[in-house]
C-alpha cells in the first residue's frame, strides 16, 4: 500500500495508522489470525525474524491490553442493546438488536476484507488472475 501515498494527505494518515499500530489498539486481531492458523496447520510465513525476551513481552502485552478493550467495547455496547439505549427502531427487542448488530459488523468485516482482496488482484498481471466466472 505504501505506492499510494503520494500526496502529505496520505502520509499522514499512514502516520496515523501506524501510531494506532504501533499502540497495540486492535493487536487481538493478531490473535485470530494465530487461531486461525492453528486451525489450518499451516505455519505463518513472515520475513521478520521470531519475537524474543522483551520485543515478545511487548508484542503479548499489547494484545492483552487490545483483548480487553474489546471485551470492554463488547460489554458497553451489549448494555446500550440490551437496555434499548440505542436509535435503533422503536419496539425491536433486545435479541432482534443484538442479531442485526452483529449482522452489520460482518457486513463491514467482509467489505473490509473485499477490499484488501480488490487492492491485492489490482497488481496482479492478468496471466495470474483466474478465469472463472468468479474469480
Amino acid at each position: 500500500m505504501l505506492d499510494y501515498i503520494n500526496n502529505y494527505f496520505a502520509y499522514f494518515t499512514f502516520c496515523v495508522a501506524m501510531l494506532i499500530e504501533f499502540s497495540g489498539l486492535l493487536h487481538a486481531s493478531y490473535l485470530i489470525q494465530f487461531a486461525v492458523a492453528a486451525m489450518s496447520g499451516k505455519p505463518i510465513e513472515s520475513n521478520e525474524e521470531p519475537r524474543q525476551g522483551l520485543a515478545s513481552a511487548f508484542f503479548w502485552g499489547r494484545c492483552l491490553v487490545s483483548l480487553a478493550i474489546l471485551g470492554f467495547c463488547f460489554a458497553v455496547t451489549f448494555q446500550a442493546l440490551f437496555n434499548e439505549q440505542t436509535t435503533l427502531w422503536g419496539g425491536v427487542p433486545a435479541s432482534v438488536a443484538v442479531i442485526v448488530w452483529f449482522l452489520l459488523m460482518c457486513v463491514v468485516g467482509m467489505l473490509e476484507g473485499m477490499q484488501i482482496a480488490f487492492f491485492a488482484m489490482a497488481k496482479l498481471p492478468e496471466s495470474e488472475r483466474g478465469d472463472s466466472y468468479w474469480a
